[in-house]
């Protein structure tokens, strides 16, 4: 069958007509789906252009995401080091994962970082937001106030890993700083805990076996879902067993 141009001409209209119904769900559906989309929190949000001011700023700070964590952490080791290169990283946050009450250590752990990067030999110093990155936060099993130490060495080696809680209300500068030996001493190294077993970053089984990430987004899930759907979906399938 064969359609002149007028004839298809005059179908144009109708067919115009036709898409305008369409395109008015499609808008419709596409805010509805925005609108929902900001009410889910953003499991990577990152801000490069903050990152890169802190990190050649005066307190040479380095911003971790699930994406650089690593490859941040074993950037200044050399291929053939035997001295473990250290690493400070403060885990924090804002409104969500502190409520405010993250201001004076995030405060004291910045002058620390603007201090040790006058000083050769000072370690290096790292900072994760839990709002920010959520799922590198669950990675660690961490919560926010915790100053983790990582003493790196070239792969495959093993990493040693500790971590200590920082007081939210009275750590100040001069505490912080006065961790800086804290591990060489046995008496003062008693203050961290050395992270061992399934959730080690480096060498625990979730990451030897690559499940490490895929448990951290499961967690965040978890946590999204209000506590009464959960007792609601136990409940009715308590009853469906019956």
């Amino acid at each position: 069958m064969r359609f002149s141009t007028s004839a298809l001409a005059a179908a144009l209209p109708a067919l115009v007509a036709a898409q305008e119904p369409f395109q008015e769900y499609k808008a419709q559906f596409q805010s509805f789906f925005d609108k929902m989309s900001s009410y889910i929190p953003n499991p990577a949000a990152h801000d490069p252009v903050a990152a890169a001011e802190a990190k050649l700023g005066a307190m040479k700070l380095h911003t971790l995401t699930l994406d650089n964590w690593k490859d941040t952490l074993y950037e200044p080791v050399p291929a053939d080091a035997t001295t473990p290169v250290e690493w400070w990283v403060l885990v924090s946050g804002r409104n969500n994962t502190c409520r405010g009450w993250c201001d004076k250590v995030e405060t004291a752990y910045n002058q620390t970082a603007a201090n040790f990067a006058l000083q050769p030999g000072s370690p290096h110093m790292g900072y994760l937001n839990c709002d920010d990155q959520p799922i590198l936060c669950n990675l660690w099993a961490s919560g926010a106030s915790y100053l983790w130490v990582f003493e790196m060495l070239p792969p495959p080696a093993p990493i040693d890993v500790y971590r200590k809680r920082l007081n939210l209300s009275t750590t100040t500068t001069e505490d912080i700083m006065g961790l800086r030996n804290a591990l060489q001493d046995p008496e003062t190294a008693k203050q961290f805990n050395k992270m061992e077993g399934f959730f080690h970053p480096f060498d625990g089984t979730a990451a030897q076996y690559g499940i490490a990430v895929p448990i951290a987004y499961f967690v965040w899930v978890c946590n999204l879902v209000p506590s009464w759907l959960f007792m609601l979906v136990i409940s009715m399938a308590s009853r469906s067993l019956m």
